[in-house]
């Protein structure tokens, strides 16, 4: 990989000295992270809603897991499918078919008058959910100088938790005026079937902003459109830019005479899958494995499980989403002056020691009437020590991984080791969501937040390990 120093070329400049079009730019990062929105707002919105599934659909607790967690099995799907037609279609258009998934499920899940309804719709707005988390991401990292790829790629993340800060408010809003998430509402229907319905808005505007963006040049160039590419890239980094831009991804697709398929992941020597594959789907798998969505679909009922009302478990989700944004305006600030690695280190060191101090603390509980309570300040330090964790989550894992994601692959192997790495993120957010309310139930919350911390511990031995820092280096010299 190209070596990078630590100076660079000023914001409005590209690194080989073109002058970048910052405002078009800008506006198609704006465009493209409204997908990160949609990403967190359609993961979100189930955090609330859980009273109402379960009294309307008469669930278990395993019944409760699969409502919830039928979202990832789509967004796996979604997601591995996505690199994929994004290769054949364009990264644009599967986006498009995205936003127009998201309508679709935030109408469906509202209306659903059985759970194998609503975990179908659910399973609709995952494949959307899905195939936004990675081609957001690889579209930003592909429209972006190479020196302030990492600041832009980042504002993904901050959509997302911007998304699912959305939903909680528009949650607690909802359940605070209607008097519960169960109590009725507009047209005598309860309040929590109106925040699938409140998703209908954001999914329009993505819908209708995608239909005034470019398609990707790198796309454009596989597939020998390099006369529209050429012109894209001109407005993007400069004039005479375009040509020259256009080059370069030609030449690193040259190296490879066919077009980009599944098999180029296997390495031709070894026949093993590529080292920087693996790299991907450990980063992919880690960023779930330290619990981050247990908080964001969970929350309130874990807030309540442990003495908070469901007002104040609303709220205090309102908090995590707050500091949440915060962290990753921080991780922006950071990531292109001391670089991904750094940050994903620090992270992970965070997060073992905040996590293992929330399973401490409801170590020291009591079951009184049914509900763990704890005693003294243990629930106040709890409560501290969950929101540093995710600020700790934010400033690192959170943005980091979706960065590297989309820039850490050659050309040849994006759309596929995105769909790999996408896929695998997706199912072990499946995996760990569905298996939380059992584990909670059955092993407790101290072991259950031990798992978690343990995952993050491990998880700072793997980045050393594995992950290589793309800090600067141009997408073209990227190496497998």
């Amino acid at each position: 990989m190209a070596s990078v120093s630590s100076a660079g070329p000023s914001p409005g400049m590209s690194a080989d000295g073109g002058k970048v079009n910052m405002a078009f730019i800008a506006a198609i990062v704006a465009v493209a992270t409204i997908g990160g929105f949609m990403f967190g707002y359609d993961s979100g919105v189930i955090n609330g809603t859980q009273e109402g599934l379960e009294s309307a659909f008469n669930l278990s607790k395993l019944g409760t897991g699969l409502n919830v967690g039928a979202i990832l099995i789509g967004c796996a799907v979604g997601a591995f499918a996505a690199g994929r037609l994004a290769d054949v279609w364009g990264r644009r258009a599967v986006m498009i078919i995205s936003a127009l998934l998201f309508l679709v499920s935030a109408i469906g899940t509202g209306a659903a008058d059985s759970s194998l309804v609503f975990i179908a719709f659910r399973l609709i707005g995952g494949l959307g959910v899905g195939a936004a988390s990675v081609l957001c991401p690889v579209y930003i990292s592909e429209v972006t100088p190479a020196n302030i790829r990492g600041r832009l790629s980042s504002v993904q993340q901050i959509m997302i938790i911007t998304g699912l800060t959305g939903a909680f408010v528009a949650n607690y809003i909802l359940a605070h005026t209607a008097g519960s998430s169960t109590a009725a509402f507009w047209l005598g229907l309860p309040a929590w079937r109106w925040m699938f319905w409140m998703q209908t808005i954001p999914a329009a505007i993505f819908f209708f902003s995608l239909l005034t963006i470019p398609e990707s040049p790198r796309y454009l160039v596989a597939k020998g459109k390099d006369a529209e590419a050429s012109a894209i890239l001109s407005r993007l980094f400069g004039e005479g830019q375009g040509d020259k831009k256009v080059a370069e991804i030609r030449a690193s697709l040259a190296a490879d005479h066919h077009k980009p398929r599944m098999s180029d992941l296997i390495d031709p020597i070894t026949r093993k899958l590529r080292p920087i594959v693996w790299t991907g789907i450990g980063l992919a798998v880690f960023q779930q494995l330290v619990g981050i969505n247990i908080v964001f679909y969970y929350g309130s009922v874990l807030w309540q499980s442990v003495g908070f009302s469901e007002d104040d478990s609303l709220k205090i989700n309102i908090l995590s989403g707050s500091l949440s944004i915060l962290a990753c305006l921080l991780a922006i600030a950071l990531i292109d002056r001391i670089g991904r690695k750094p940050l994903l280190l620090i992270g992970s060191a965070g997060m073992a020691v905040t996590l293992g101090l929330v399973g401490f603390c409801f170590f020291q509980g009591a079951m009184v009437n049914g509900a763990l309570s704890l005693p003294g300040q243990f629930g106040l330090i709890a409560l501290i020590a969950a929101n540093a964790y995710v600020v700790f989550f934010n400033l690192s894992w959170g943005p980091v991984m979706w960065v590297m994601l989309g820039e850490m692959f050659p050309n040849q192997i994006r759309g596929s080791g995105l769909a790999v790495a996408g896929f695998a993120q997706w199912m072990a957010n499946f995996a760990i969501s569905v298996s939380f309310p059992a584990m909670a139930a059955g092993l407790g919350l101290p072991v259950t937040y031990g798992f978690y911390a343990l995952s993050a511990l491990i998880s700072f031995f793997f980045v050393q390990k594995m992950v290589r820092e793309t800090r600067g280096a141009e997408l073209e010299d990227m190496q497998g």
